[in-house]
């Protein structure tokens, strides 16, 4: 494995890291200063480490923009929209503002998963897995991943709601 696979392979998953920290303790916390510097961190490593994997493909000439670099790109604009957002809500300090910025966390950490989910499984070269069957493999887990979000606000509110 190549250093430049190395780092850009450490850099996305670090953003993985610092984005999923910041999405879920915005959830259960609300909107603070930590999550901004969380969730511009995570969009800096995610950046990083997808500038490498496009000079590496680009070098290799692989520059075709499939599925996996399609979808990339979009979670890297959907971030940085997101980034935005949060530090134009967090200075505004409205709750209606923050509560709709909830909503949207976690849609845009959803999407930000699937082509996490896609490079990891196209990447694995035991697996073999073409274009497609990743693509469907990483809608399993985004899947499974938003199944397991709303399983869990559910049981906090039935939670919330019997205290109450």
């Amino acid at each position: 494995m190549s250093i430049q696979l190395i780092l850009a392979t450490a850099t996305i998953s670090l953003a993985l890291v610092f984005y999923t920290i910041g999405v879920f303790d915005e959830r259960r916390h609300s909107l603070t200063k930590r999550n901004l510097v969380l969730f511009w961190t995570g969009f800096a490593f995610d950046t990083t480490g997808t500038t490498i994997m496009t000079l590496m493909a680009q070098s290799g000439g692989d520059a075709a923009l499939g599925m996996h670099a399609a979808s990339g790109v979009l979670a890297i604009v959907l971030m940085a929209a997101h980034a935005t957002w949060a530090t134009v809500t967090y200075v505004r300090g409205s709750d209606r503002a923050k509560q709709r910025f909830h909503t949207f966390s976690i849609v845009v950490w959803l999407f930000w998963l699937m082509p996490y989910t896609l490079g990891v499984l196209q990447g694995v070269p035991m697996l073999h897995l073409a274009n497609l069957q990743a693509g469907i493999g990483s809608l399993v887990v985004v899947g499974a991943a938003a199944l397991l979000v709303v399983l869990t606000a559910l049981r906090g509110r039935k939670r919330h709601a019997s205290r109450g």
